[in-house]
């Protein structure tokens, strides 16, 4: 069922790895469920999921991959599990010896920890990227700042043209317009958030941004403008796993949406 999905250029390359006998670069990866859990992605992007890890915006960039490239995806698959590493766009992102040798209370599945990990390790330091480090340390380790995003956007999903709309005082309309226009033309966007508060979970009474997601579409503001009387915004994403929906008045949003990075092709 799966071979009558995918196309065939990623059916080759999906055998290729199969059939390879290079050994694996990771001490705790085995080969056999790395793949089925790769197939799953393949058919489904929205089992990436970053578990319990502090990986919200390499989780984004991923489901992006997926969706959108997956030959590449299952191209860096297989060149990390080979040979701890893969080429993006004009750099190498190599990995430690210490990363690939870390024990397998990961907190999530291994297809997703193996391409994670090597992402949030590149912005790395000074923290170390550890499976099972105290949440603290795991928590400092997985900020993703919007410069991190715009490079992985750049070098991972491969788009020329990279910036960040930052909305922290002002311009949440102006950045939904460019996002929606972006995301029309074949690009992609990746909002920075506050969730507890957006999701309509938890008002937070001195709100930060804490979380990045994909943006996939559906972008709507109530008669499309940013008026003094209260409209609603709604548009869905990416984020945990799922698809869902952020639906709110623009008053709460403005204070709790910080930003978007945009990647087009031009």
């Amino acid at each position: 069922m799966l071979s009558q999905t995918l196309a065939p250029t990623v059916r080759t390359a999906l055998v290729k790895f199969e059939e390879s006998s290079s050994p694996s670069a990771w001490k705790c990866l085995d080969k056999n469920l790395l793949l089925a859990q790769i197939k799953l992605r393949l058919q489904d992007p929205f089992q990436v999921n970053q578990g319990k890890q502090i990986f919200c915006g390499p989780a984004a960039i991923l489901f992006e991959l997926v969706r959108t490239q997956p030959l590449r995806y299952l191209e860096i698959c297989r060149s990390i599990y080979e040979t701890g590493g893969f080429e993006g766009k004009s750099v190498r992102f190599k990995t430690s010896e210490k990363l690939r040798h870390s024990e397998c209370r990961l907190r999530m599945n291994p297809a997703d920890w193996m391409i994670l990990a090597t992402l949030r390790e590149s912005e790395n330091r000074f923290l170390p990227v550890e499976a099972d480090a105290p949440e603290i340390m795991r928590n400092l380790a997985g900020l993703t700042k919007s410069w991190q995003m715009k490079g992985w956007v750049k070098e991972v999903l491969g788009y020329s043209y990279v910036r960040y709309h930052n909305t922290f005082l002002y311009g949440e309309w102006e950045a939904l317009k460019e996002a929606r226009e972006v995301i029309a033309s074949g690009g992609v966007a990746f909002g920075l958030i506050t969730s507890q508060s957006l999701f309509g979970k938890e008002l937070s009474f001195l709100p930060s941004p804490n979380h990045w997601l994909s943006i996939m579409g559906n972008i709507s503001i109530q008669d499309d403008e940013w008026e003094e009387d209260n409209k609603r915004i709604s548009l869905d994403v990416y984020s945990w796993g799922q698809k869902l929906q952020i639906d709110q008045d623009e008053s709460l949003f403005e204070d709790y949406f910080w930003g978007v990075v945009l990647g087009t092709g031009d």
